[in-house]
């Protein structure tokens, strides 16, 4: 905040010392109101860039793919200049990571509605047909952000970042799942079976995202829940 200069300052001593204390806290209440700190302001205007580096970088993945457009033409495309992308993310690589560490982030907090959840909880959602908090939570989620994401886990996207998905999210589900006494066995034809359900939980995240996310999250939840426990022979039906 402003410091007072001298001729400020000397007005206000004289008043201490001359007026009573009631007279002094009418004029401390009369006085103008305190700015808001620089720093949450400076906090808004990053928002606002990275909201629009975002969108950008979105619309431009689409049309061109990742490695095909360069700084210049994100910055332009968001209306900055290419100092708000180099001084808040360095360059493109670091703004494309920091909106993906926001997004890993988010479904790491996720992850602990998740972990509290027992194999009885599980089965008692299948038997009662409903559909379960956290997956609809999840599903909420990943359609708030569907634009990122289906650049970004598309074919012209960052092919590393679906595996970081799905190690994240989706491994989790399916160690939730399991009984206990195989979450924690290094086995290895637990792990498979732990790979094979996690990488086709992804499919699926990825085909409902490819799709237009026309399902609802309720919907997608009880998705993700028939197709774990579906068996051989049985009708392919939800």
């Amino acid at each position: 905040m402003p410091t007072q200069n001298s001729s400020a300052s000397a007005p206000a001593s004289k008043l201490e010392a001359t007026s009573s204390p009631e007279t002094r806290q009418a004029a401390g209440s009369s006085a103008a109101p305190a700015k808001p700190a620089p720093l949450a302001v400076e906090d808004r205007r990053i928002t606002r860039s990275k909201r629009a580096l975002r969108d950008a970088l979105v619309e431009l993945i689409e049309e061109r793919g990742l490695t095909n457009f360069s700084a210049s033409d994100l910055c332009a495309r968001a209306d900055l200049n290419r100092g708000t992308l180099y001084n808040n993310f360095g360059d493109m690589e670091g703004l494309l990571a920091a909106l993906e560490d926001d997004i890993m982030d988010d479904l790491e907090n996720l992850q602990s509605c998740m972990q509290q959840l027992s194999l009885k909880d599980v089965l008692r959602y299948r038997v009662n047909k409903k559909p379960m908090p956290f997956l609809v939570g999840l599903f909420d989620y990943l359609r708030e952000q569907g634009d990122f994401l289906h650049a970004i886990m598309g074919p012209k996207g960052d092919p590393s970042f679906g595996p970081r998905v799905r190690d994240a999210v989706c491994t989790e589900i399916i160690q939730t799942i399991l009984h206990e006494r195989y979450r924690n066995d290094p086995s290895p034809f637990v792990q498979y079976y732990v790979a094979f359900y996690a990488t086709a939980y992804l499919g699926v995240i990825t085909h409902w995202i490819e799709t237009g996310m026309k399902e609802s999250s309720q919907e997608m939840a009880l998705v993700a829940m028939r197709l774990f426990f579906i068996k051989p022979g049985d009708p392919i039906r939800l």
